[in-house]
Formats: structure tokens, C-alpha cells, sequence
């Protein structure tokens, strides 16, 4: 059951649209299921004679009586409240939706049960699985009602009158969520025909540029490049920029920053977005692989952030991870692989944020090295997939971190992007560990190898030796001795990383830990190059053209 707060101040305008036919005429015979005073209610749907004026007439009685009073009108005083059940839920009577009237408009302040005095309210059904719940927010003693925090306390009751009436329990928020778009947006869409609203569009393209640029110019620049209309709002205090407004191409309709998402408002991307001057963006690697090996070391390390950093310092690293989602994505060729991790990181937004303040400064390495993907001149397909094992173990991660905290929709968004991680690891994998198993080394090598397992992983060696995946592991276990490591000392590093009692496929886990490992030789040259006083060249000061380019039908959707 959901329900989703709004104000106004026609409170006419919303009784002919709630007594209406409906944008496509959708609404069914509208009627009041319960009012602050059923008699004292004239309803427009079951009596001739009662006229939309006259019903807003008695809602907007104390409101007229305080704007005499005042010589003014008390601004927003219309309160809206559709409240839906989930789909699949049985259709409730007239009976059932009005006692649920009652108690929502009790808990989020409007009229607590007893209070003489309260607003007045209609509820309105003219659908089978939602009402409107319309009242006017001035007292009979001319005061405001205590409406604090109403939305969170209706959704609250809300998720009782769930357990009362045996409807499907929906996840419980804490105000940190996206606002959904309007039932005006979606009709816009439909009619459009798009799949989603003006609104949610903007949201992922903002997030995903969000977290490919190094400055919030940057992000701007991108956004117009896409075609997106960028408003700033110029503070008329510094004459400095303090917010800002998108609109998708060729649209009307401009959607601040915040209305986006929370995170998305300026001075969040701020935080995120310090101005950085050219010199200080990612410059090219020696090896094509080392922005994937830098990215799965930091996407390790803040697994363990989440089992022993401070609540601020985990959150940090969950934001930083949805970036690195999104530009793992971005870099990724098309295909069913990417797909499933373009879904994964629209998922993560959702668990990316949370009422706890994140310390972004604190996973400055996890979001720097997150970027570098985007400028990474090469996609090294072993060490890539690499980095999707080891961000969908960081995605299952998150979901337990937030389920601890009571962090329900997190904890649920976050279980989404593990499984859709999981089916993309999957498909880019079994391929890779197919072409390993197929070049695996001659019979003696392997048997050193499954010697220098027993030695160096004795408690693990069995399993390792029986996965499917040992073939596969004998093959770059011989890759990376030819790389300049000690199989020995590699098995055993890697291993000490994470435990390995609660892998199902250890050979497969062993497998990925070694791929992530840099070349010896590449950097033993590199730093013979750099002795000799060979130096890179800086990256070119534009933005990459993975950011900025986006498919035809993407750019053009909304034009």
C-alpha cells in the first residue's frame, strides 16, 4: 500500500479532477468512501443535486474563515493523498478503504483520532485499487496541523493496515528515495511513447555522467553535448552558480537537481565534483589493464570498509561504487553482458544513498580509480571480468550491510544489482573459462601446479583440485609465471585476500584474484623506461567520447 504526500492550493481544481472522468477516462464511478463528516459532505458522484463548488466550499470552510482573519490566503493549503495497494492485492471495499482513510489521515497529522478540531478531509474512490485523500489544512481553531515528516508517517500506517488486512508487505522508506514521477508524467510518456518518464530519463543519464566527469563543468558540458537543456541558477548573493534545472531534448519541462534525486542536487555533486584543473585528470597507463586492476583493488577494499568501517565511511564507498557500476557499463561492449550491468547500476542508485551522511572524501581512491575506467585506452576481457566477480560479491555485500541497518528498499535495490551482476558475470565468464580450459599446459606442468597448491593451500587444495574450473586455473596459473610471479606465493597471497571455506567454486574464485594481479615484467620495464627519463604524454583536456557519445535512439528519444 502506497502513499504519496502532495500540496496545493486549489482545492476545487483537485475535486473536478478526482469527480472527473480522468485524463483517459480512467475513473469509474468516483464516489466518498469517508469524510471528516459523511452528512456535512456533499458528494458530487452519488448526488445530483451536490456540485463541485459547494463540496470545496464546505473543505475550504476554516480556510476562508482564516483568510478573512489574515486578509490573505494560508499558502498551500490543499494536502493530497492517493493511497494505492500493490499490484496483485484483492480489491478492498468501500468499508476497508475507509477505515484506511481514517487512519492514514490520524498518523500523518491531519485529523488525530478524538480531535474535535481537526482539518476536514474527504476521501475519494474512483478506481478499484487506489483513493485520494484531499483535505484542507487549516483547523477549526484557525492553526496549522502538525504535518512534519506526514509522509513518512503515513507510509508507516500505511505498512500496518498491510498486515491487517493480509496485503503484500511493501518495503518501508526513510525519505531518502527519488521522487516518482506524476501521474501527469506518465500519461505524458505513454502518449509520447516512452517507456519511461521525462523525469526518470534525466535521473539515469544524470547519474551515469555524474560518474565519468571530474568536475561539475564537466558535468554540464556532457549533459548539453547529450542534448539535455542545462538552466544553472545563479546565486544572486556570489553571482556563483548554486543550482541547476534539466529538461529532456526538445522538452518544456524542467526538473531541478533535487527533484532528480537527492544526490543529484548541486551542492551534493558538489561534494563529489570538486573543480579540478586539466593537470589533475587520469593520465593513460603504461598497460591498458592497470585502470581495471587499480579499479578491482579498490572495489575489494571497500568490501571491507562495509565489514569494518564506520557507518560514514562504508557509505561513502556504496556511492562510489554505483559510479564505478555505471562507468563499468559504460566501457563494457554491447552485448547480453553488458545489458545485465547497464540494469545493475540503474538498480544500485537506489542503494547508493541512505539517511546516513556519506564521507565522500574517504573513498576518493574507489571513485578516482572508478573514472580512470573511462579513459582506459584498452578492455582487457580476463581482468574486466575480474572486476564484475568482484563488484557483484561488493553488491551482495551492500545488500546485508543495509539490511542490518534497516535500510529496506537499499538492502532490496541492492539485492537486484547482485542478480543482475550474476547473470552478467555469468555469461562473460563461462566463455572465458572455456578459452582457458581449452589452452591448458602440457600434463607435467599441470601436476607441478597441483603440487604447488597442496603446498601452499593445504586446507583448500582438494576442492581446488576437483572444481570444473581447475583447468582453467592451471592455464593462468602458467600465464602468470610467465608474467614474472612465484605460483606459489601468488596461490597464497590471493588466497589470504578473503576466506575461501564458503566458496563454492574455489578454483574459479583463485582464478579472477589472479587475473586482478599486475604484470611483473610490464612494470619492471615501465620503471626501467621511467629511469631512462621516459615520461607518458598528458591525456587531451575533452572528455572522453565513451561519455559523451551515446546511441542514436538514446539521444533522440524525448526530441
Amino acid at each position: 500500500m502506497v502513499p504519496d504526500v502532495s500540496t496545493g492550493s486549489d482545492t476545487r481544481g483537485l475535486i473536478r479532477y478526482l469527480f472527473g472522468k480522468g485524463r483517459r477516462e480512467e475513473h469509474i464511478d468516483p464516489h466518498i468512501v469517508a469524510a471528516w463528516d459523511m452528512a456535512g459532505a456533499p458528494d458530487p458522484g452519488r448526488d445530483p443535486s451536490a456540485t463541485f463548488s459547494m463540496l470545496a466550499k464546505r473543505l475550504d470552510h476554516h480556510v476562508d474563515l482564516r483568510t478573512r482573519e489574515l486578509g490573505t490566503k494560508p499558502p498551500k493549503h490543499v494536502w493530497h493523498c492517493p493511497v494505492r495497494t500493490a499490484p496483485g492485492d484483492r480489491y478492498l471495499s468501500d468499508a476497508e478503504w475507509a477505515e484506511a482513510a481514517r487512519r492514514v489521515v490520524a498518523a500523518a497529522g491531519i485529523a488525530p483520532e478524538g480531535d474535535a478540531k481537526a482539518c476536514r478531509w474527504i476521501a475519494v474512490r474512483h478506481a478499484d485499487d487506489h483513493i485520494h485523500i484531499l483535505a484542507t489544512t487549516v483547523r477549526a481553531d484557525g492553526r496549522r496541523p502538525r504535518t512534519n515528516r506526514d509522509g513518512w508517517r503515513a507510509q508507516k500506517e500505511c505498512r500496518q493496515i498491510e498486515a491487517d488486512y493480509g496485503l503484500r508487505r511493501l518495503r518501508s522508506g526513510d525519505l531518502t528515495a527519488p521522487k516518482t514521477p506524476t501521474g501527469a508524467e506518465r500519461a505524458k510518456a505513454e502518449r509520447q511513447g516512452q517507456e519511461v518518464t521525462a523525469r526518470e530519463w534525466l535521473r539515469e543519464r544524470a547519474y551515469a555522467v555524474a560518474a565519468a566527469v571530474q568536475s561539475t563543468d564537466d558535468y554540464f558540458t556532457v549533459l548539453t553535448s547529450l542534448g539535455i537543456q542545462v538552466r544553472p541558477r545563479i546565486s544572486a548573493r556570489t553571482g556563483e552558480v548554486d543550482g541547476y534545472s534539466l529538461a529532456a531534448p526538445g522538452d518544456t519541462v524542467f526538473f531541478g537537481g533535487s527533484k532528480l534525486a537527492p544526490d543529484l542536487s548541486y551542492k551534493r555533486l558538489a561534494e563529489r565534483l570538486p573543480s579540478q584543473k586539466i593537470a589533475d585528470r587520469p593520465q593513460p597507463a603504461a598497460d591498458p589493464a592497470d585502470p581495471w586492476r587499480r579499479t578491482e583493488s579498490a572495489v575489494r577494499a571497500a568490501h571491507t570498509v562495509l565489514e569494518t568501517g564506520d557507518a560514514a565511511t562504508a557509505q561513502g564507498h556504496l556511492d562510489a561504487f554505483a559510479d564505478t557500476l555505471h562507468n563499468l557499463a559504460r566501457v563494457t561492449p554491447d552485448g547480453p553482458h553488458r545489458a545485465e550491468l547497464q540494469v545493475a547500476a540503474q538498480a544500485f542508485n537506489r542503494a547508493r544513498h541512505s539517511a546516513i551522511r556519506a564521507d565522500h572524501q574517504a573513498a576518493t581512491e574507489l571513485r578516482q580509480a572508478a573514472k580512470e575506467l573511462v579513459y582506459a585506452p584498452d578492455i582487457p576481457g580476463g581482468v574486466a571480468i575480474a572486476l564484475v566477480f568482484t563488484a557483484l560479491h561488493l553488491a551482495r555485500a551492500a545488500a546485508q550491510w543495509h539490511e542490518q541497518r534497516g535500510h529496506e528498499q537499499q538492502a532490496a535495490a541492492a539485492e537486484e544489482a547482485f542478480r543482475h551482476l550474476q547473470e552478467g558475470y555469468r555469461q562473460a565468464a563461462e566463455r572465458a573459462l572455456a578459452d582457458l580450459a581449452q589452452r591448458v599446459p602440457r600434463p607435467q606442468t599441470a601436476q607441478r601446479f597441483e603440487a604447488t597448491v597442496r603446498q601452499a593451500l593445504p586446507d583448500h587444495s582438494d576442492r581446488i583440485i576437483t572444481d570444473p574450473a581447475w583447468p582453467a586455473l592451471a592455464t593462468t596459473l602458467a600465464m602468470a609465471e610467465s608474467a614474472g610471479h612465484n605460483a606459489r606465493r601468488l596461490l597464497a597471497e590471493v588466497a589470504a585476500r578473503r576466506e575461501l571455506d564458503t566458496a563454492e567454486r574455489p578454483a574459479e574464485v583463485l582464478n579472477w584474484r589472479i587475473t586482478a594481479q599486475p604484470n611483473k615484467r610490464a612494470q619492471a620495464a615501465q620503471k626501467r623506461s621511467a629511469f631512462r627519463g621516459t615520461s607518458s604524454m598528458s591525456l587531451a583536456p575533452q572528455l572522453p567520447a565513451a561519455v559523451v557519445n551515446t546511441r542514436p535512439e538514446e539521444r533522440g528519444r524525448h526530441r
